[in-house]
């Protein structure tokens, strides 16, 4: 499918009224088409374009990156470092993951132009040319943006700009012809978790103090992605036929249904569970180990009660069970690295 959304399908608001379930609002933020016969203006259509839904996650992933440097503060020095994580955010969501987006439609228009007609290029109301300006101007104010991070605090390396460079590349090779990661379900999976997890995490914490982003910390990020790699898996199981059909080889077309879901959930719950024991043992951080072992467990029992006995009926209702605690799992990781790293109470909450 390509298109992964953690939230991927949001309940209808039968009144229209709502803010996440209006149908306007679905419709910008990317969750609906436009109808055949609905009338947007440009704007609008651009902005759906960029699926600003998906770029909650990577906001999430900067905060924890933040927070795990250690040297992120509220209060110190009031509002330098809140406003460097907001320009951070900007150029992860809306600028690199836009980018990312809006070059994924492009590349997928004539799978599209099938599937979903009414979508902003198939249908004819984005052309290329539009396209072109687009990307290439999120993708350079992206690039800008990590550029004057690394200016600002003073970095010898451009570590963000590197992250934000090696981030860009990764977007493209998963859309793009030849490499189009996408089709292959190890590797497009994987580069999605990736994504959402490891590189929003790398830029955060290189921002607040890119000495503390070491070999370690980079393994564990990449280790939790393998958990977003299970999240992705999850979105495969509804399209499983299209995507044989196109020649697409996500896991559960490789795997079938059944192979497939366990893969899932090993994948989601080993992975944080080899995290938590991480934290014990390695980091001895017991506290934030048995907090992220508690938020695993209702991730367990939204898998046997919705997941394991229809994983292609009960994604959108695992995941709405599901995900909170696996987000929460990685900002609570975050946390634990943060106080190793020398972070006080609410991760400088005070100072």
């Amino acid at each position: 499918s390509g298109n992964f959304h953690w939230t991927k399908e949001v309940p209808q608001d039968p009144d229209g009224s709502g803010d996440f379930g209006d149908s306007g609002a679905q419709q910008l933020l990317g969750f609906r088409q436009t109808e055949a016969d609905e009338e947007l203006p440009k704007w609008k259509v651009m902005v759906q374009l960029t699926k600003p839904g998906t770029w909650i996650p990577v906001v999430w992933g900067v905060l924890c990156g933040a927070a795990a440097s250690g040297n992120f503060h509220w209060t110190k020095e009031f509002p330098q470092d809140i406003f460097q994580a907001i320009v951070c955010m900007t150029l992860s969501g809306p600028c690199l993951t836009g980018f990312t987006q809006t070059i994924n439609d492009w590349y997928d228009r004539e799978i599209d132009a099938i599937n979903e007609p009414n979508r902003p290029i198939p249908s004819g109301r984005v052309t290329g040319l539009d396209v072109a300006l687009q990307s290439l101007g999120l993708m350079t104010l992206g690039w800008a943006l990590a550029w004057q991070l690394d200016t600002w605090r003073g970095h010898e390396f451009p570590t963000l700009t590197a992250i934000a460079l090696f981030g860009t590349f990764i977007s493209y090779i998963y859309s793009a012809p030849p490499l189009k990661l996408k089709q292959n379900g190890w590797q497009g999976t994987y580069a999605l978790g990736a994504s959402y997890i490891a590189l929003p995490w790398w830029a955060g914490m290189a921002v607040f103090d890119d000495s503390t982003l070491t070999p370690e910390i980079v393994v564990i990020t990449l280790m939790y992605s393998i958990a977003g790699l299970g999240i992705a898996i999850v979105n495969d199981f509804k399209s499983i036929e299209g995507d044989r059909e196109l020649g697409l080889k996500s896991i559960p077309v490789e795997f079938g249904i059944d192979k497939a879901k366990w893969i899932t959930v090993g994948t989601i719950d080993g992975f944080q569970a080899l995290v938590a024991l991480w934290l014990y043992f390695v980091k001895d951080e017991p506290g934030y180990a048995l907090a992220l072992t508690a938020l695993i467990v209702p991730q367990v029992v939204a898998q046997v009660r919705y997941f394991i006995p229809d994983p292609v009926k009960n994604d959108v209702k695992y995941q709405a069970n599901a995900q909170p605690f696996l987000v929460f799992g990685i900002l609570t990781t975050a946390l634990a690295v943060g106080h190793t790293n020398g972070a006080g109470f609410g991760t400088n909450l005070w100072n």
